[in-house]
């Protein structure tokens, strides 16, 4: 009787180990959990980023162009037939509204006098 007693034992694992397995998974999974999710916060910087260069780059073709900062980004993204604009024989500088689509907390703002565009974020834009 002794014997199955201790054989039995022997065969699965203590609560202890079991608890301590969990634990480790734990803490591997919240390690995980943080490196994701500062990747994801880096890559909506680096989308922003890439946005206010891209309409800063329209921006500076548009008034190569047309000797004038447009007066909206919205402006950028017509045709000469969408403007009804003789003067502009050219268009779109760009495909879409930059500010459209942007990850959340995140905003491009342009200045028309200056033709400036900035873009603004949680962590810098």
């Amino acid at each position: 009787m002794r014997e199955q007693i201790q054989k039995k034992r022997e065969e699965g694992f203590t609560l202890i180990e079991l608890l301590i397995v969990i634990v480790i998974l734990a803490i591997l999974a919240a390690i995980v959990v943080f490196a994701v999710g500062s990747t994801t916060q880096n890559a909506h910087a680096s989308a922003c980023k890439a946005q206010v260069a891209s309409a800063q780059t329209a921006v500076e073709a548009y008034k190569a162009q047309q000797d004038k900062f447009p007066a909206t980004l919205t402006v950028l993204t017509n045709t000469a037939a969408d403007l009804q604009n003789p003067a502009v024989t050219d268009g779109p500088w760009l495909r879409t509204d930059p500010t459209v689509g942007l990850p959340t907390g995140y905003s491009i703002t342009y200045n028309s006098p200056t033709g400036t565009v900035t873009g603004a974020g949680p962590d810098g834009c």
